[in-house]
């Protein structure tokens, strides 16, 4: 059982999905950060110093009764909040992820497309007395002399 799994955790492909999995989820850090420290800082800015990460719904009060400033605050308190800020991020995200997939699929593709070059155009033909091989151009065969038609 052990020598079974051994081949199959070192098939080509399940390394590759490890490989991958290993890379998405470094990529994802980074979209996460870019979006949280990059794109919502100005888009809240535009909208009136809005912090998208602190943007919450108080569904039930929690030991201290008040208005909280930020999601911690709240969650401290012992407050249940509806967190729609944080889901807005992480929608953008999601966008963020799904279009840099779909870019790195359509690049794939156009490459495989590429790969399947068009044939060439043939350079010879057969002499039909012959069959000898000879240019596709020849108007009369080099091997027995024959006249060619067209």
């Amino acid at each position: 059982m052990l020598k079974e799994f051994k081949e199959f955790a070192m098939r080509g492909n399940v390394v590759d999905m490890a490989v991958g999995i290993i890379i998405g989820a470094a990529f994802g850090t980074i979209v996460k950060s870019l979006v949280a420290d990059v794109i919502m800082p100005p888009i809240g800015l535009l909208l009136g110093n809005v912090d998208f990460a602190n943007l919450f719904i108080v569904l039930k009060e929690g030991a201290t009764a008040g208005t909280f400033a930020t999601v911690a605050e709240a969650q401290k308190a012992g407050a249940v909040t509806l967190n729609y800020g944080v889901f807005i991020n992480t929608i953008i995200s999601f966008v963020i992820v799904a279009f840099a997939v779909f870019l790195i699929v359509k690049n794939i593709n156009r490459l495989k497309r590429e790969e399947v070059a068009e044939p060439e155009e043939p350079t010879t033909k057969e002499c039909p007395h012959c069959f000898s091989t000879i240019p596709i151009q020849a108007t009369r065969c080099a091997f027995c002399t024959s006249e060619l038609s067209g």
